[in-house]
This record gives structure tokens, sequence and C-alpha cells, in this order.
């Protein structure tokens, strides 16, 4: 175990985002390759969970489009991610919040918690 942290702190590199935890509203930009054309894509939506430390590192973000709920999982490393902003921090008590996904209306709203923006 020694060895592979050793090598994915050595060989992998590393973006700085800022911290973001369960509840966050944040704003994900990555870029799409369409043939020979990339562009940046955005998705805005409540963190569920982070899942996982270092290199392999994910977190899911979970954002209403309509009547539909949409989740999708991004590794912290993914070499598409441009940048993460932080739009609100959530107040919750847990650090996996799938109870989120059965909230619907005015149930989904999670308090915002106070902290400056830097």
């Amino acid at each position: 175990m020694d060895l592979i942290k050793y090598v994915q702190d050595q060989y992998i590199t590393k973006k700085e985002f800022p911290e973001f935890k369960a509840g966050d509203t944040i704003t994900v930009y990555y870029e799409i390759k369409e043939g020979q054309k990339t562009r940046t894509q955005f998705f805005k939506g409540t963190v569920i969970q982070l899942r996982g430390t270092g290199a392999t590192k994910t977190f899911t973000i979970r954002k209403m489009s309509g009547d539909v709920g949409v989740e999708r999982v991004f590794p912290i490393n993914m070499p598409a991610l441009q940048k993460i902003e932080v739009e609100r921090r959530g107040k919750v008590r847990r650090s996996r919040i799938y109870y989120f996904r059965d909230l619907k209306g005015k149930k989904a709203r999670i308090k915002d918690a106070a902290y400056k923006k830097k």
C-alpha cells in the first residue's frame, strides 16, 4: 500500500480545487470532445457524497432536470476537469446524504452554513 501511495504522490498531477463537502452546491466545469472540437460544459448541483482518498477520490453531484433527478460521479483527478466553484455551503449532519434522493420540492432544500467566500 505504501508503494501505491508513493507512486500516486510522485507521478499523478494534482489540481488545486476548493474544499467542499456533502450538502454544498457546486458548479463543475469540464471539457467535452466532439470530433476535433473541444468545449466546456458545466454541471451544477448538490454534492451527495465524497468517496475515496488521494488520487482515487470521487464525488457525486445531484441536480434536478425538470422532474427527473440526474446524478453524476466525477473523479477528482479527471484530466477533463477544469475548475470547481462552490456556490453555497450547506449544513447537513451526514457525510453521505442519500436521503436527499427521495425529497421533492421544498423538502429538498438544505440550510445554508455561514462561511467566508474568498
